[in-house]
C-alpha cells in the first residue's frame, strides 16, 4: 500500500514509522544465525563469551589472532548500551553455555546513545546481567569501563569523571558479590583520565597496541575465574 506524503509525515510525527524500524532495538538478529550454528560446548571446553559494544567487537576485528584457536565467543555490538545488552544477554550469552562471561560496558550509556542514563541505571543493568549469569552457573568478570576524555560523536559530553565514578561502583559490586573485577582503566588511562593516542586514535576505541595491553589482563582474569 502506498502511503501519501501527508500520512507519512503524520505517522513519523507520532513515532510509528520509527517504531517499526526500531522493533529490534537490542539487535537480537545480529548474532541469531551465528548462535544457531554454534555447537554446544564439549565437556572439557572452557568457553568464554565476551559481551560488549564496539570495543569488544573491534577486538576480534583488529586482533583476530587473539581469538583464534581459543574457546572465545565475541558478542560485541557497536554502539550498544547496557539495557540493550541486558535484553540480548540470554540468547547471546546464557544460551551459549559458557563457563565465563567477560562484560565490558557502560561508556555508551554515559554518552547517552539510547537516552539519558544515570550511573545507578547503568549499574542496575550490569547487576542484572551478573545475576542472570550467576543463576546459570557462569563465572562473571566485570571489566572496568575504558577511559575516555571526550566522545567524538558527543563532544559536548564530559565522560572522564563519570567513568572513574562508574568504575568505583563496578569494583565495589564485584567485591561484594565475589565476581572478578578486571581493571583495564588503571593501566591505560593518561593524566586526563582519557585514553592516549597510542592506545586509541579517537580516544575511545583501542588500537592494536591498546588491545595488546588488554589481552594479558583478561587472560589472567579468565584463568582466575576458571580456578574458582
Amino acid at each position: 500500500m502506498k502511503i501519501k506524503p501527508t500520512l507519512l509525515a503524520l505517522l513519523m510525527g507520532l513515532g510509528i514509522i520509527n517504531g517499526i524500524k526500531g522493533q529490534d532495538w537490542p539487535n537480537l538478529s545480529q548474532f541469531q544465525e551465528d548462535n544457531a550454528k554454534l555447537a554446544k560446548p564439549t565437556a572439557n571446553e572452557n568457553r568464554v563469551v565476551f559481551m560488549g559494544n564496539s570495543i569488544t567487537i573491534g577486538w576480534i576485528n583488529s586482533r583476530p589472532e587473539f581469538f583464534a584457536d581459543k574457546p572465545y565467543v565475541n558478542r560485541g555490538i557497536s554502539g550498544q548500551t547496557t539495557p540493550q545488552m541486558l535484553v540480548r544477554f540470554r540468547p547471546d550469552v546464557i544460551n551459549l553455555e559458557p563457563k565465563v562471561v567477560v562484560l565490558l560496558a557502560g561508556t555508551n550509556d554515559i554518552a547517552g546513545n539510547t537516552g539519558p542514563s544515570t550511573l545507578e541505571m547503568i549499574m542496575d543493568n550490569i547487576k542484572s546481567m551478573a545475576d542472570i549469569a550467576t543463576a546459570n552457573d557462569i563465572k562473571v568478570i566485570l571489566s572496568s569501563t575504558l577511559p575516555a576524555y571526550k566522545y567524538p560523536w558527543k563532544p559536548e559530553m564530559q565522560p572522564a569523571q563519570k567513568i572513574v565514578d562508574l568504575n568505583k561502583m563496578i569494583k565495589a559490586y564485584a567485591e561484594e558479590k565475589g565476581h572478578i573485577y578486571l581493571d583495564y582503566f588503571s593501566t591505560m588511562a593518561d593524566e586526563r583520565n582519557g585514553l592516549p593516542k597510542k592506545y586509541a586514535n579517537d580516544g575511545v576505541h583501542p588500537t592494536v597496541e591498546g588491545y595488546k595491553i588488554m589481552e594479558p589482563l583478561v587472560e589472567k582474569a579468565i584463568a582466575e575465574a576458571l580456578q574458582n
